[in-house]
């Protein structure tokens, strides 16, 4: 039995339960509780586990599940949510496509220290003003990153952060997009989930919401070392002493598309959700062979973009959002319902939206919008297949009986 196949049909959902267990005690345990036809259990007779990256290393690492069990993570996930494993991975993968596949979603980007030589050979290739971006590799909430111009300031940070015995710690180094595509002279990135069922053969499927975050303070180039002007984590908002909670720094993803339809057109937003689609397919397909496929486990990755001011989309980090309090439902109970809602549709294989998810990718194949492919075997001159991606078309499911 399959992620996707959990339960069996509607009349029999009524007299079964869906046993669940959760290792973590956040809002996502919240949710999984207020589901009807959902039961928590101790025992090991669970079928939907959400348990922490941790745990699953520690205690199912060489587990061996039962069939009708699922739980929410790969056992070696960090090939792509690692900042350093995922721009390996992505160099390798590029390195064995032909030249018309389109990989350039990644700014210049190097692993330090051991990339630290082809690092400052590439550096002393751009202008002298042109601005890099640091980021500790296992980093979060924006925590340990900086930007600079020049390499004696690798040099002096390392010297002020790390006693001279200390082993360095990883970190990445990309040049920064410094002309980002800006709304009311802010900066902002876009959240987006995406829903791995499969590996080996790769099944995506992409969720219609998200979230665009903004940043605290208006962008300037200039104050190329101010947190609150280049960084959009909330935890670093929240720092600043004219904080307001009440102020709003999110957009939902269809604020954000009506905004971008209403200033560049809908063709623009077509492009634009093509792209995104190819950064996912990409970044998926680099990792493909290196993630221990279990037909037991699931994944839901948070994909973080960047859009520049052409409205390129780059992808800074593929992370795992497993937590989250109530004050941030948005982002951590909405994935929960929405993985328990996708769980309780019996599928007959031929879906390609489900509890808000979108079907991208089926049995390694890219799938493409019904009506796209429909209307271009009418008139095959006119239309062009779109890829199966909605997002900002979400619209919650109504609570199952």
């Amino acid at each position: 039995m399959s992620t996707a196949d959990i339960v069996l049909d509607s009349n029999k959902q009524r007299k079964r339960r869906i046993l669940w267990k959760c290792a973590l005690g956040n809002t996502i345990q919240d949710v999984l509780n207020s589901r009807i036809g959902w039961a928590q259990t101790s025992t090991d007779d669970w079928q939907f586990y959400w348990v922490s990256r941790e745990w699953m290393n520690s205690t199912f690492d060489r587990y061996k599940f039962k069939e009708g069990q699922v739980v929410c993570h790969f056992r070696n996930d960090y090939e792509l949510c690692r900042k350093d494993s995922l721009i390996k991975n992505h160099k390798k993968y590029r390195k064995s496509c032909d030249s018309t596949t389109n990989l350039d979603y990644l700014p210049a980007s190097y692993v330090l220290p051991s990339e630290y030589h082809l690092f400052v050979e590439e550096f002393r290739k751009y202008p002298p003003d042109t601005i890099w971006i640091m980021k500790p590799v296992a980093g979060a909430q924006g925590k340990g990153i900086f930007l600079f111009k020049k390499l004696k300031d690798i040099t002096e940070w390392k010297k002020k952060d790390r006693p001279s015995n200390a082993e360095t710690s990883p970190y990445v180094v990309q040049s920064y997009i410094s002309r980002p595509y800006l709304i009311g002279g802010k900066k902002f990135d876009i959240r987006l989930y995406v829903l791995v069922t499969s590996f080996r053969p790769l099944n995506v499927w992409v969720h219609r919401e998200g979230f665009a975050r903004f940043s605290h303070s208006r962008y300037s180039i200039e104050s190329f070392e101010d947190a609150f002007v280049h960084l959009t984590n909330v935890a670093i908002a929240k720092s600043a002493a004219d904080y307001d909670p009440e102020r709003g720094l999110k957009w939902s993803l269809d604020k954000l598309k009506r905004y971008i339809h209403a200033t560049y057109g809908i063709e623009a937003v077509d492009k634009l959700l093509e792209k995104i689609a190819g950064i996912i397919i990409y970044s998926l397909k680099s990792v493909q062979s290196l993630i221990i496929q279990d037909s037991h486990c699931f994944e839901l990755y948070g994909y973080d973009i960047l859009l520049d001011e052409d409205l390129k989309p780059w992808l800074l980090e593929v992370l795992l959002p497993e937590s989250g309090s109530r004050k941030h439902f948005h982002a951590s109970g909405m994935r929960a319902i929405n993985l328990s809602d996708f769980t309780l549709y019996r599928r007959i294989g031929n879906e390609t939206n489900v509890a808000g998810f979108d079907l991208l990718i089926k049995n390694n194949e890219s799938v493409y919008r019904p009506e796209s492919t429909t209307n271009a075997s009418i008139n095959p001159e006119c239309f062009v297949p779109k890829l199966n991606i909605r997002l900002g078309n979400y619209v919650a499911p109504m609570q199952m009986p």
